[in-house]
């Protein structure tokens, strides 16, 4: 049995984490911190857990215990986190924050896009899982950038959902103002870009494309919907066959070759994308649960290949959701 803890249980990223490892068969959760909760059932924090599991929020981080580590922090407290905290070398490490995405020297983790790198993943200790918006764009892109086919200025534009924001209430997360409304948020300057354009580098390093980025707020709780728009001198079937050859080993990210829509992969790991021409453009539509295979579900992919077992293992359920 593969030994976990979970760090930063409480908000919504390290709710589906539980849910979905209290039914991997290969898990047994040790622990799941939080300091504010310390004490607490699971379940009265995540009610959707309600008769699935008796485990409680603990205030102590035993790390002699297990053999992997979930960091469900917010960004920057991860990095800090392990300047105070020394982990045990033997222990893995699974990171949700971006402290770690950009490749330094200083920095041993990986960056955990499994249909990016899979074999680089299952030799690793230390994964840092991708952004959700990351996620959902350089899937829809990464077939491209393989063929050598990405250049020039790709308009991106990307909605997502309150949960994305995190559990922490604000004003833009407020029912009274989310409900029935849409924002536009960071524009062209979002966090997640500079590893989509590492990872887009990885496989075409000559690429001079341009993301010109615009992340919208949506009315909805969870999922990201995204177009990419470039042009091409390809024809739709050169298109359909690199993204199908691209993704033909892939167990959750498919090429579908009719219009998708973002109801498909809420509450599964799913991305699921389509492609079509029009004129000299090409419309690439990308979609995925971001609680999902935007955070936890690709999180247990990760924790799947850092210890041999298949990518898909227990990740084939479907969550309850908000």
């Amino acid at each position: 049995m593969i030994k976990v803890g979970i760090l930063g249980g409480a908000g919504y990223t390290g709710g589906e984490l539980t849910r979905l490892l209290i039914n991997h068969p290969d898990v047994e959760i040790v622990f799941i911190h939080s300091e504010s909760n310390a004490g607490n059932k699971v379940a009265d924090v995540h009610e959707g857990l309600y008769g699935d599991t008796d485990l409680e929020f603990s205030s102590e981080m035993p790390f002699d215990e297990v053999d992997v580590l979930f960091f469900c922090f917010g960004h920057g407290k991860s990095e800090a986190f392990l300047r105070e905290h020394p982990v045990p070398e033997r222990v893995r490490i699974v990171d949700f924050a971006q402290d770690f995405r950009l490749a330094a020297p200083s920095n041993d983790f990986v960056y955990g896009l499994p249909e990016l790198q899979r074999d680089t993943i299952a030799k690793a200790t230390r994964v840092a899982n991708p952004g959700c918006f990351a996620t959902c764009i350089q899937l829809g892109l990464l077939p491209l950038a393989a063929a050598g086919k990405l250049e020039g200025i790709v308009s991106v534009n990307a909605i997502t959902g309150s949960t994305g924001a995190g559990v922490k209430p604000s004003a833009t997360t407020h029912f009274s103002w989310r409900s029935g409304n849409m924002s536009v948020y960071k524009a062209f300057r979002h966090q997640h870009v500079p590893e989509i354009m590492q990872s887009l580098r990885t496989l075409q390093p000559s690429t001079s494309v341009v993301l010109d980025f615009l992340p919208y707020r949506g009315d909805f709780p969870r999922g990201i919907f995204c177009t990419e728009v470039l042009r091409t001198e390809m024809t739709i079937e050169e298109v359909q066959r690199i993204y199908e050859e691209f993704y033909a080993s892939s167990p959750f990210t498919h090429y579908v070759r009719s219009a998708v829509d973002m109801k498909q992969v809420v509450n599964t790991n799913k991305c699921l994308i389509h492609a079509e021409r029009i004129d000299d453009k090409l419309l690439i539509t990308s979609c995925i649960d971001n609680l999902l295979k935007g955070a936890a579900g690709q999180a247990v992919e990760n924790m799947n290949l850092l210890f041999g077992l298949p990518e898909d293992r227990a990740l084939r359920l479907k969550g309850i959701g908000f």
